[in-house]
């Protein structure tokens, strides 16, 4: 079940990203981008990421682990359960990014 992207106007001025599965539910939105080309070169980098980023539990009952997707892969990262770091999968924060480039 293949998703998409959709460009849309963001409230704010610029435009942003949402995903959306093959059957049409949003699974994230991206920050808001400058300019419509800015927008899909994060189209780009969110494309990037979801294919090969791993996925970093940093929810309040994590264990601070690692993840790929398919066969489950657990690294243990320095400093126990309290430390974490960002999620990576799904993010479309290309735009911070983008928004630096121009």
């Amino acid at each position: 079940m293949a998703g998409y992207f959709e460009l849309v106007d963001a409230p704010d001025g610029g435009y942003r990203i949402r995903m959306l599965d093959g059957a049409g539910t949003l699974m994230a939105i991206s920050v808001t981008f400058p300019t419509k080309r800015a927008a899909v070169a994060g189209v780009a980098q969110a494309r990037e990421i979801a294919g090969t980023g791993l996925i970093r539990d940093r929810s309040s009952d994590g264990q601070s682990a690692e993840m790929t997707p398919g066969p489950r892969v657990i690294r243990r990262t320095p400093g126990g359960a309290n430390r974490g770091t960002a999620l990576s999968v799904g993010s479309l924060a290309a735009g911070k990014r983008a928004r630096a480039h121009r």
